[in-house]
């Protein structure tokens, strides 16, 4: 059967719907932030008709906001400087040694993991930690490294079966060892891959809700900053425009990021699930 491309019409309509889907949403964040709660009471899908910033103050002079944005970074800042180290490490592992039976099956087993849905393991999670006494921060970036593994993994064994096995026989010969190997050659090639697993997971972590809620969610002091609008907004019920204000103000960071970073998503995602 030949393939078929999709209509010019179809594929710009599944665009204008997709961009749709992502800049109503932060339309409606950016505009009610920047209204006063009375004008919001009127016009709440309108442009403001002037720039109110005392949302923004308001929600930055919680007296522990500073304390939940310096515990976001910390969190997603070592998650992610794990996971850079450990997932390459072990797909390096698995690529090379893929011909025996015992990678194999790790492989298989690590990949499994991704059709595994949270929901069905969050509380055997909270289980396992509090007897651990793991509820706090460092047992969140455990579960994160964890968790990010089997994606990872995926990704840095796809991109690295197209580096040749003769670069290893190379090193070798001029007497590198393994680790030699590794650092010098393998992780540098890796340099797309690697900028696409801390684009992904720095977006996860720093964004992520669920598992924060389950972990950290009985001590407020480890708070990261999505709980600390999904509790802000508990608290203001009613007031939108301070509640959309902590939405902007979390968002901004990590778009940052990725519009700095976004061009290497693309790149690093094809050599390292396609080729």
């Amino acid at each position: 059967m030949s393939y078929r491309p999709l209509p010019l019409i179809l594929r710009y309509a599944v665009l204008i719907v997709g961009m749709l889907f992502i800049l109503v949403p932060m339309y409606v964040t950016i505009t009610v932030a920047l209204k006063t709660p009375a004008e919001s009471a009127q016009h709440f899908f309108s442009l403001p008709s002037r720039l109110y910033l005392g949302n923004f103050e308001e929600v930055i002079r919680e007296k522990r906001f500073f304390t939940y944005l310096t515990n976001s970074f910390y969190i997603t800042c070592v998650s992610v400087l794990l996971m850079l180290i450990v997932i390459p490490m072990a797909a390096f592992a698995i690529s090379r040694n893929y011909h025996k039976r015992y990678y194999r099956l790790l492989y298989a087993l690590i990949l499994s993991s991704i059709f595994v849905p949270f929901q069905t393991i969050m509380l055997p999670i909270f289980r396992h930690l509090f007897n651990l006494h793991l509820l706090n921060q460092h047992g969140l970036i455990l579960m994160h490294l964890t968790l990010a593994l089997s994606e990872g993994v995926f990704l840095c064994v796809g991109f690295l079966k197209n580096v040749p096995l003769e670069l290893d026989e190379a090193a070798r010969i001029d007497g590198s060892g393994i680790g030699q190997l590794f650092v010098r050659i393998i992780y540098p090639l890796m340099r797309p891959i690697i900028v696409t697993l801390l684009i992904l997971n720095a977006l996860w972590v720093w964004n992520d809700f669920l598992l924060p809620l389950v972990v950290l969610n009985r001590h407020p002091d480890y708070w990261t900053l999505p709980l600390f609008i999904y509790n802000f907004k508990s608290e203001y019920s009613f007031d939108y425009n301070l509640a959309f204000a902590g939405f902007f103000i979390t968002m901004l960071p990590i778009i940052l990021l990725y519009g700095f970073l976004q061009r290497h998503i693309i790149a690093g995602l094809t050599e390292g699930a396609f080729k």
